[in-house]
């Protein structure tokens, strides 16, 4: 009996303390995208300035990612974790290469008295410093839950294409946009170089509509947009940074339609008939000038476009006569063709099914930009032998201001319902082989409409934590949307960038000081939306010009430069208040700042709210008026202020 009584306590004890000890496990670690398995075990390793990154001996690649990861830490955490070579020791984190993973993306983490690290792949490597990364900024202590994870995407191609033709995106921005991508494996990123705006807005004349291409030519010098272009050895160099955090850039030529940069260049191959936006598809002129320019980025050992596919356009072209297209479809084989004498792979926008015809276009090894099925039916293209990448308009575009399309995704709705396999009304079988993955887009529609490069980020940015969550794991997402969009507020936007000006990650006060003086820095650079910044000032007179702050990205005048009121100036536009402080003027000043205006208030009343203004345009009295959106906003700048005579006091920075 008393043996009995003892088996029963000791039992009981053994169950309650396998309980405790399951309890103790820890639920999986919230990261973007979201990890595909996870074994919870207890306890934790906490990542310092005391971990060492172990590499195997003659691993050159591993040693980058190794170097790459202790910067990383320093940018985000401010140590930086030596490197060393040979086997991980317990408090180490070991990277290694195994074959066992037959998808390159994939990797394998085993936290415990060390941080194991194994991936078939180098990719699947750097994909891991990322996952640790996220885990570890989300905790004071930098502790990562013990555990085991192993990680690996449904889709090869997870990627965004930007609109660099119709407003100049600067090549700093494109930098910090791939370790943006890079940190939630994002891997593909589409660089529209060439497009224009629509000739309802500048007078209904093709001569005076703005248009742009954004890289350097020495074939035809003069070619790239003066207001804005990338240099070929700034893009080579560009490329060769995102390869090294494995994002590919797709460089896109756009033709022959959205062309006419090129027409405004050389007024020869511009069509007559569908506008000069189109080039003549007839003319011999219109294939010399395009062999010319792909030939310059794509001829020699070291070309200008590095990587192993080019966007080729052939998108939106009139199909009103059979005649004109099937000359657009064999076009599109010429230029497909081309590409690929250079050993490259084509890509290009759906179109065949608007241009239905004859005329024969290669489908082999070709992938499709699958937009809109009205254009390119998918289920037909994938039947012809194209390889698609869903891209689908009605979903995934983002046309800032534009009043069409999306401003912002709805990311709950693509949260909850969408994967690549959803193009528009067709659904594809989830991960077949003709389905490579998914982007979304940002199309700059309407030059000269006042957005500033820091609203394309603001607009992009949740899109892009959502979408790489979809394109990772597909329809497999456990956390709720709710839970998701608050905890990816928590998450950087990648180590060293912060384009949204965050300020901590807590609202109220986050910066002040007594007494401005001319010239003097602080330790921000900016304040994103929301925000307000106040100050009292006793007002003396000002030049022209004089500035309150400044910062690479925007400048906040005392006195503008034209009318010597006060306001500011980013990416080109000046934007003014009608207020301005006269010498011997004491006044409390604030600014407020959000997505969609900017407003001065003057001893707490509201002067003026620069808002989004409406405009119409109108140029034939039988055609409807056109509206364009032009956006006032302001990432108020906080880097260093400027020379001013004012006296300048309590200043208040405030993230609401």
């Amino acid at each position: 009996m008393i043996l009995s009584k003892r088996f029963f306590i000791a039992a009981a004890l053994l169950v309650a303390s396998l309980s405790f000890a399951s309890a103790q496990q820890h639920a999986k670690p919230f990261v973007i995208p979201e990890l595909r398995e996870w074994k919870g075990e207890s306890g934790y390793f906490t990542l310092s300035g005391e971990t060492r990154i172990a590499v195997p001996r003659n691993s050159p690649e591993l040693e980058q990612i190794a170097a790459a990861f202790a910067e990383d830490c320093r940018l985000m955490f401010g140590f930086t974790p030596e490197m060393v070579r040979g086997k991980a020791k317990k408090g180490d984190i070991g990277f290694t290469l195994s074959g066992r993973q037959a998808n390159k993306e994939a990797y394998k983490i085993t936290i415990a008295g060390d941080v194991i690290v194994s991936a078939s792949d180098v990719r699947g490597v750097y994909h891991a410093t990322r996952t640790l990364l996220q885990m570890a900024e989300q905790s004071e202590r930098r502790e990562l839950p013990r555990g085991e994870i192993n990680d690996y995407p449904d889709y090869a191609v997870r990627g965004f294409m930007i609109d660099c033709g119709r407003k100049y995106i600067p090549m700093d921005y494109l930098e910090e946009l791939v370790k943006v991508m890079a940190y939630y494996k994002m891997n593909t990123l589409q660089v529209h170089l060439n497009d224009n705006g629509f000739k309802e807005y500048f007078q209904n004349d093709w001569n005076k509509t703005y248009a742009a291409f954004r890289l350097e030519s020495e074939t035809y010098p003069g070619l790239a947009a003066r207001d804005g272009h990338y240099t070929k050895q700034e893009f080579i160099d560009f490329q060769k940074q995102a390869e090294n955090i494995y994002v590919e850039i797709i460089p896109e030529i756009d033709v022959p339609a959205h062309s006419l940069a090129f027409a405004h260049y050389n007024p020869a191959v511009g069509s007559e008939e569908y506008g000069i936006d189109h080039l003549d598809l007839f003319k011999p002129e219109t294939y010399t000038f395009l062999d010319g320019l792909f030939r310059e980025y794509l001829e020699g050992d070291e070309p200008v476009f590095r990587g192993p596919r080019v966007h080729i356009g052939t998108d939106e072209y009139s199909n009103k006569k059979q005649e004109v297209v099937e000359k657009f479809r064999e076009f599109t084989d010429y230029y497909i063709r081309y590409v690929e004498n250079f050993g490259k792979q084509a890509v290009i926008w759906g179109a065949l099914t608007h241009a239905k015809g004859s005329t024969p276009v290669k489908s082999e090894d070709v992938i499709m930009s699958a937009w809109y099925n009205g254009y390119a039916d998918p289920l037909e293209m994938i039947r012809q032998g194209y390889k698609l990448i869903s891209i689908p308009d009605g979903l995934v575009y983002i046309v800032p201001a534009a009043g069409y399309y999306y401003d912002y995704l709805n990311t709950k709705h693509l949260y909850e319902n969408w994967t690549p396999a959803n193009i528009g009304a067709v659904t594809v079988e989830a991960k077949h082989p003709s389905l490579l993955g998914g982007m979304f887009a940002v199309w700059n529609d309407h030059p000269g409409n006042g957005i500033s490069v820091k609203d394309i980020h603001h607009r992009l940015y949740p899109a892009m934590q959502t979408l790489s969550a979809k394109m990772w794991t597909g329809e497999e997402v456990t956390p709720g949307f709710e839970m998701f969009d608050e905890k990816r507020l928590h998450l950087s936007e990648a180590p060293g960038v912060n384009q949204l000006g965050r300020i901590g990650r807590e609202k109220g006060l986050v910066y002040e000081l007594a007494t401005l003086t001319p010239g003097y820095e602080t330790p921000h650079t900016e304040i994103g939306y929301n925000y307000s910044v106040s100050f009292d000032v006793e007002g003396r007179e000002e030049e022209r010009g004089a500035l309150l702050f400044s910062s690479p990205n925007a400048e906040f005048y005392l006195s503008d430069p034209i009318s010597g009121m006060m306001g500011f100036s980013r990416d080109g536009y000046l934007n003014t208040f009608g207020y301005r402080v006269m010498p011997g003027e004491k006044a409390s000043i604030r600014i407020s700042g959000d997505n969609k205006a900017t407003r001065l208030y003057v001893n707490d009343k509201l002067v003026e709210e620069l808002n989004i203004v409406k405009r119409d345009f109108l140029f034939d009295e039988d055609q409807k008026p056109k509206h364009m959106y032009t956006v006032r906003t302001l990432v108020f700048p906080l880097q260093k202020a400027g020379t001013f005579n004012s006296s300048i006091t309590n200043l208040k920075v405030v993230s609401e």
